[in-house]
């Protein structure tokens, strides 16, 4: 029995804000997007062109506390062949980015950008 990843959903303060990193810095695209307005919450879907996984923005409304990432998630991963110009394009859009990095004992392989909500994305060299 196999499974398919699917999506990660993450929980966002200011639903603009989120798609405005998630589609400037990554490059995703709304796949698709959920109203519930009876229930008060949104879901937007993103992808990127080679698709089959998805990252869902659940916007509840009306929170004004940010939300508490607590000490168990760490990140999101994606992967880039040119590890440097995208972390220069991070730094340019004005996004909070760590130096680049490698494990012990190997060249930097990857660098962290943080999302308006605190979130974090490895990027890492294909």
């Amino acid at each position: 029995m196999s499974v398919a990843m699917l999506h990660t959903c993450i929980r966002v303060k200011d639903l603009n804000a989120s798609l405005k990193f998630y589609k400037e810095a990554l490059g995703l695209f709304e796949t698709r997007r959920k109203d519930f307005p009876e229930h008060k919450f949104t879901l937007v879907y993103l992808s990127n062109e080679e698709g089959g996984y998805e990252i869902e923005l659940t916007y509840n409304y009306d929170v004004e506390k940010p939300y508490d990432l607590g000490n168990g998630f760490s990140h999101i991963a994606v992967g880039t062949e040119d590890l440097e110009g995208m972390r220069e394009k991070h730094i340019a859009l004005g996004y909070e980015v760590t130096p680049l990095k490698g494990l012990p004992g190997s060249a930097p392989t990857y660098y962290f950008v943080t999302d308006p909500d605190g979130y974090k994305i490895e990027v890492i060299r294909r």
